[in-house]
């Protein structure tokens, strides 16, 4: 008996070589990746994703004032922005006896920005929604 090829599978290592060959070329490395992927795990945590968009509205606030903009407890973001601040994403500034945070540079709030217009943009335009290609 012969082997079975499943529908998506290819026949031939690489139809198009040249497109591998680009794909490949500039392609982040294995720490970049892992960088990349700890970022976007840091956004995958509704709680996190709320105060950066606190942060991102706002501009610059305290932990209490955090808490109260997203309603939570001001545990809850204290554990978040350690997190958040161990990994470049958040920065914070003493006053006192209090630390205000804001986002570490534009580079965030671009990411913040661009991931919200891509699940919010109209449907029809051809691009499935973020909710239809997950389920």
């Amino acid at each position: 008996m012969g082997s079975v090829e499943g529908l998506d599978g290819c026949v031939v290592p690489a139809v198009h070589p040249e497109k591998v060959l680009q794909a490949t070329a500039n392609a982040p490395g294995a720490d970049e990746l892992g960088r990349v992927s700890a970022v976007f795990k840091l956004l995958g945590d509704p709680t996190r994703a709320r105060l950066l968009y606190a942060l991102l509205e706002a501009g610059e606030l305290c932990v209490c004032d955090l808490a109260a903009a997203t309603s939570t407890t001001d545990t809850t973001v204290s554990q978040a922005l350690r997190l958040l601040r161990a990994s470049g994403v958040v920065a914070g500034r003493r006053e006192g006896r209090n630390v205000f945070y804001r986002l570490s540079d534009a580079h965030v709030r671009m990411l913040l920005d661009v991931t919200r217009e891509h699940i919010t943009h109209d449907p029809k335009s051809g691009a499935a929604s973020v909710t239809e290609a997950t389920s």
